[in-house]
């Protein structure tokens, strides 16, 4: 009985430890992040500026020119083969 009791104190106490470390790892290495109001008003004005950048492209965009760009490449393709 007294050879049991030493044993499950000795597991428990692994536990804590273990328990413990994964504790302190979790607390220096968060799996988010906290910005400041500063970072995330430039994250957002560059979000921003990506977005309006892609919409202009994608503006641009030639859909009928890609198409026979791509029947063009596909064609040479399988010449070469």
């Amino acid at each position: 009985m007294n050879g049991l009791v030493y044993v499950l104190i000795l597991i428990l106490f692994v536990l804590n430890v273990i328990l413990a470390m994964l504790y302190l790892s979790a607390k220096r290495n968060p799996y988010y992040v906290v910005y400041d109001e500063e970072t995330k008003t430039a994250l957002k004005r560059r979000v921003m500026h990506l977005k309006e950048d892609l919409e202009s492209e994608l503006t641009e965009f030639d859909v009928a020119e890609w198409e026979r760009q791509l029947e063009k490449s596909l064609e040479e393709e399988i010449k070469g083969l």
